[in-house]
């Protein structure tokens, strides 16, 4: 079996790839594409083979806030094969790539004829999970300095590339903070010859830099990422 660029794909057992490999196609992710909505349906799964999606939850004032992102490791739509399809939040394509897809109901079908297909669901399910409680954590205690670097260094797991292409409009709602902050904290990193920050490209220049500046939450999360999924 020819294996996917997408580690949940790669994952699965032969028998299980079977299940849903005649009903996959793929599509493009163009930066900045609306996949769903919160309050809609999901109505695929989204398996990316390059590119990044990014969960927000959108407040009543118009605030944008990230929650978990899902890159070339995991997929987007495990909680919705167990239960309802409604989006509890809207994903956007942060950074653009290619992603395999599977109509959801046909996800479903084959995870209701496999236990080990269901079983791998629900750890992705958990490991995302996991993202989404300690960035909740992390942006409510720790300063922006630790949030950017953690954002950065995760961002830079899941994309496979130094180089990102990010606003300080999209780094600001990656980590709750202000617009000013964010800047302020970019320029204290460029400084330090952690990351080299011009006009919304960001050349990470030195990742044990970052990893020493992040909070703990990047490696609680990496460590659960690998205990649940053992891909990173």
């Amino acid at each position: 079996m020819v294996r996917s660029p997408n580690g949940f794909l790669s994952a699965l057992s032969a028998d299980d790839y079977e299940l849903i490999r005649p009903h996959l196609r793929t599509v493009d992710l163009p930066h900045d594409a609306v996949l769903v909505e919160t309050g809609e349906a999901l109505e695929r799964a989204y398996f990316p083979h390059r590119g990044v999606i990014s969960l927000v939850v959108e407040l009543a004032k118009g605030e944008h806030v990230q929650v978990a992102m899902i890159g070339r490791d995991s997929l987007l739509g495990t909680l919705s094969t167990m239960g309802d399809a409604c989006a509890l939040n809207t994903a956007i394509v942060l950074f653009p790539g290619v992603a395999s897809v599977v109509d959801l109901e046909r996800l479903r079908i084959a995870a209701d004829q496999s236990s080990t297909l269901r079983t791998l669901l629900a750890r992705h399910g958990l490991a995302v999970y996991a993202q989404v409680q300690q960035t909740a954590g992390c942006n409510a205690a720790h300063p922006v300095e630790s949030r950017l670097s953690r954002c950065l260094l995760h961002t830079h797991d899941l994309s496979g590339d130094s180089r990102l292409l990010l606003t300080q409009e999209t780094l600001a709602q990656m980590i709750g903070a202000r617009r000013n902050s964010v800047s302020l904290v970019a320029n204290s990193l460029q400084q330090a010859n952690f990351i080299h920050y011009s006009r919304g490209h960001i050349q990470i220049t030195n990742l044990d830099g970052l990893r020493q500046t992040a909070c703990e939450c990047y490696a609680i999360v990496k460590a659960q990422y690998d205990r649940l999924l053992g891909t990173r």
